[in-house]
C-alpha cells in the first residue's frame, strides 16, 4: 500500500510520551496525540486512504481507527505497529 500511486496518509498515533522517548516515525507520518482524536480528526482528508500506527498496533491504534473511520471510508491501523515495521526494516525518520 505504501509503495503504489495513491500513497495513504500516514498518522503516527502513538501516545504522547511513547513519541517522545522514540521520536523516529515511518516516512512521511505526521504524529498527533491519540487522546486529542476528537479535535484533529476532522483535519484529516476524507477523500485519501488513511493508515495509522502505535508502538506495537494494539489499542490506541485500532481505537483511533475506529473513531475516524465514521467519517472517512478507508482507515485502517497497522498491524504490529512501528515495532513490527522497524523491527522488518522498514524505513523511518526523526
Amino acid at each position: 500500500m505504501l509503495g503504489g500511486d495513491e500513497k495513504p496518509i500516514l498518522l503516527d498515533v502513538r501516545r504522547k510520551a511513547d513519541f517522545q522517548t522514540s521520536p523516529e516515525k515511518i516516512i512521511g507520518a505526521e504524529w498527533f496525540d491519540p487522546s486529542l482524536v476528537g479535535e484533529w480528526g476532522d483535519s484529516v482528508p476524507q477523500d485519501r486512504s488513511v493508515v495509522v500506527y502505535c508502538v506495537r498496533g494494539g489499542s490506541v491504534s485500532q481505537s483511533v481507527a475506529e473513531k475516524l473511520s465514521s467519517t472517512h471510508p478507508n482507515v485502517r491501523f497497522l498491524q504490529g505497529g512501528i515495532t513490527n515495521w522497524t523491527e522488518n526494516g522498514g524505513p523511518v525518520e526523526r
